[in-house]
């Protein structure tokens, strides 16, 4: 059942001393709708940990569906040394975290708790600045991932087209906050 489930995918970035970091992560849900909160996992061996448990906030960024290399930059093995962030185009934002300019939405959350899940530590995160646009872009899903090599071409479109009803948006979640 579990490979059943299929997530948009979450580059969560951070940054401690100007220095940024970023990974690619399977593990990330919205806790609750008041307050508003967001738990996303951290893979234990990925250096994002060790700048994450720094620093006070997080950066949680879902990607359109046409983004595939930028997905696979952030979800690069840990003992890659490679830079993500000199090869794509991202800002400062909010309370100093990174954010990638190609994401299809994203938010900077406030750490409120940190808790060791097996190989992953999980962030409760308390949302203090959203960006989303006002139309739905088709979002990248991990699924999307194994199914693309080299050459090949994009999957079939998925059965959900990315419209939305009016009575289905009660259950979404949108919000704005302004940063102290």
């Amino acid at each position: 059942m579990m490979a059943m489930l299929d997530t948009p995918v979450f580059v969560v970035t951070t940054q401690i001393d100007g220095h940024p970091s970023g990974c690619l992560v399977a593990f990330g849900t919205q806790t609750s709708v008041q307050p508003p909160s967001f738990m996303v996992g951290l893979p234990l061996d990925d250096p994002i940990h060790q700048v994450a448990s720094k620093s006070d906030s997080l950066a949680v960024h879902v990607l359109p569906r046409g983004r595939h290399v930028l997905a696979e930059l952030f979800g690069r093995h840990p003992d890659h040394q490679a830079d993500p962030f000199a090869h794509c185009a991202w800002r400062g934002g909010p309370l100093g975290m990174p954010i990638l300019d190609d994401a299809a939405a994203w938010f900077v959350g406030r750490t409120l708790s940190r808790s060791e899940v097996a190989d992953h530590v999980a962030y409760l995160l308390e949302p203090v600045a959203v960006w989303a646009p006002e139309g739905s872009e088709e979002l990248l899903y991990l699924s999307d991932l194994d199914d693309i090599g080299p050459g090949q071409e994009a999957p079939p479109p998925r059965l959900y087209n990315g419209d939305r009803a009016e009575a289905a948006r009660k259950y979404g979640m949108r919000f704005t906050l302004d940063v102290p």
